[in-house]
């Protein structure tokens, strides 16, 4: 009975680590070609993602990564 609900709180303590890491994701992880590096130096450069929405597509492609398709797919989703 003890290994049954060992075995149990094991299952169930990942499943909720699992839960919470996929309610955290962020709108840029929907984006194709919009990966973790690029999602990273766009959050350093423009601080949110209403600073990205705001930014023209000149200065989202002149982030380091970004190139200007990349930068164009990102306008048309946000």
């Amino acid at each position: 009975q003890r290994i049954r609900d060992e075995a149990h709180r094991f299952a169930i303590s990942y499943h909720r680590q699992v839960r919470e890491k996929a309610s955290t994701r962020s709108l840029l992880d929907e984006i194709p070609g919009i990966g973790p590096k690029r999602r990273r130096a766009l959050l350093q450069r423009f601080g949110s993602i209403e600073g990205i929405r705001q930014a023209t597509i000149e200065e989202l492609a002149s982030v380091e990564g970004m190139t200007r398709k990349a930068a164009e797919t990102l306008r048309e989703y946000l």
